[in-house]
């Protein structure tokens, strides 16, 4: 992808001037054990998992304890400094990369679960914490976290907060924002804010709406407080197979037109298929134009009744393969090479992974003109997706290194979110705005619309310096 393509708040010459200066500050503030400024060090840091942007921080700080972070925020918005959030930079927007006059305060060492409530099914942890240790904390006692995106292994639940993230159960059990309940975050100036609790509806304003999918921009989230759900008496993925991913898109709408919530429905197309079978070996059917994974849970009579009206319905819709998982490890190869798919796609080719979510009833009408996009950009393209939701995952497959590639697929993603926004659905499910999408946000959103948004961003930081090269065109910030 052209470096040009996206461009970001020029740097400020009289913060890049104090660099030795704002580092000595900063180990003072923390210790240098917490402070990363070598320029090789820095490296780690300088993009996210939107691997075609890169720029070198002022600096990296990872602190230990909330009154960490306040302090080096007070210190950075004193002295003008931008300040980038940073959880594992699984980010897949470009919502942690830096730039060069900016700071990136680090979660990672932050990673303590602090309480396990059982009798109210809640657990606090800092924002460090990892996705998926939260439910391995919690296994024992038959409970989990329910939002699981495929990079659950790594994700963070601060990262979750700031993109709002979903995953392959989000049908049923929703995205982080209903399962988020509480949380401690530093303000722009320092200034530290306990929002929500346990309770399932907090006192007043709803400010946990606004803040999660907030991108970073309102606060630095250090401790959250999230859901417990009891786990399933039983799950049972099944693989349906069709010829045509219109013919699957078709299917998922008629599954939810009938009323039938199934705990997941994610689809993979031909192209999806063969990536993820070569890496996962999960048994996936080869001869097929588009596949379904579908998840019923509950108890074996309550699975059954519910799989023979979804069958009823793919066979409506000309299913060729129906396949029950048949054992527990079965069921987990099935859900290895789905949550592979990214990294497997990564193994054979770059990719730009765009995140528009169309309604369902728009599904095939979106795949098939997204494949002619692709077709005629001259690219390929791997749609693997949480389709229960209508919330897309094309991934477009190009060469980084070849400049006249990486602008076809810059493209072809751009013309892709237009198409979901113009069929009634939306920039983003679940990855976030980010550099990605921040220039699209004009044909979403009207000249109103932005200004409405960026002065409740402004509300919360006047000064513009949490993560400011992101979500909102840079041309447009006068009029806030």
């Amino acid at each position: 992808m052209s470096q040009a393509s996206i461009s970001f708040l020029p740097p400020k010459q009289h913060i890049l001037a104090r660099r030795e200066t704002i580092i000595a500050d900063l180990e003072e503030l923390l210790t240098p054990s917490c402070v990363i400024s070598d320029a090789r060090e820095l490296v780690p840091f300088e993009t996210d998992a939107f691997i075609a942007y890169r720029r070198l921080p002022l600096a990296v700080v990872l602190p230990e304890t909330t009154a960490q972070v306040s302090r080096v925020v007070a210190y950075c918005q004193a002295n003008e400094i931008p300040i980038i959030p940073r959880g594992a930079g699984t980010s897949l927007c470009g919502g942690a990369i830096p730039q060069e006059d900016a700071v990136v305060v680090g979660l990672s060492k932050m990673s303590k679960i602090l309480e396990v409530d059982l009798e109210n099914r809640t657990a606090t942890v800092q924002a460090g914490v990892t996705n998926l240790n939260i439910s391995n904390a919690v296994a024992g006692h038959r409970l989990f976290y329910a939002p699981d995106p495929s990079s659950q292994l790594a994700c963070t639940i601060g990262g979750n907060i700031g993109m709002n993230s979903g995953g392959a159960h989000c049908l049923k059990y929703g995205v982080t924002t209903n399962n988020l309940l509480g949380l401690t975050m530093v303000m722009f100036d320092g200034t530290i804010v306990e929002i929500g609790g346990k309770a399932l509806d907090g006192a007043g304003y709803d400010l946990l709406g606004v803040i999660c999918g907030s991108e970073g921009q309102l606060g630095i989230v250090t401790e959250a407080t999230v859901r417990l759900i009891a786990s399933p008496e039983g799950s049972r993925p099944v693989l349906f197979g069709f010829d045509t991913s219109e013919q699957a898109g078709s299917c998922v709408a008629g599954i939810i037109a009938a009323g039938i919530i199934p705990v997941a429905i994610e689809f993979m197309d031909k192209q999806a298929i063969e990536i993820c079978e070569a890496f996962a070996h999960a048994g996936y059917p080869m001869d097929v134009g588009a596949l379904l994974i579908i998840e019923v849970e509950g108890s074996d009579t309550e699975m059954d009744a519910v799989l023979a009206d979804i069958i009823a319905i793919a066979r409506h819709h000309d299913v060729r393969v129906i396949r029950e998982s048949q054992s527990a490890a079965e069921a987990a190869l099935i859900w290895k090479g789905r949550k592979s798919a990214f990294g497997a796609t990564g193994r054979i080719a770059d990719y730009i992974c765009m995140d528009g979510t169309v309604p369902l009833g728009q599904l095939s009408h979106v795949l098939k003109m997204t494949s002619e996009i692709i077709d005629r950009f001259g690219l390929r393209v791997a749609n693997v997706f949480h389709a229960g939701d209508g919330n897309m995952h094309p991934l477009i497959l190009y060469n980084i290194n070849d400049p006249e590639d990486a602008a076809r697929a810059e493209e072809a993603g751009n013309e892709i979110l237009k198409l979901c926004v113009d069929a009634g659905g939306c920039l983003t499910g679940e990855h976030g705005v980010g550099l990605e999408k921040r220039d699209l946000m004009r044909h979403q959103f009207s000249d109103a619309d932005l200004k409405q948004q960026m002065a409740v961003r402004r509300a919360f930081d006047p000064a513009w310096i949490l993560n400011p090269s992101k979500v909102f065109p840079l041309e447009c910030r006068d009029v806030a």
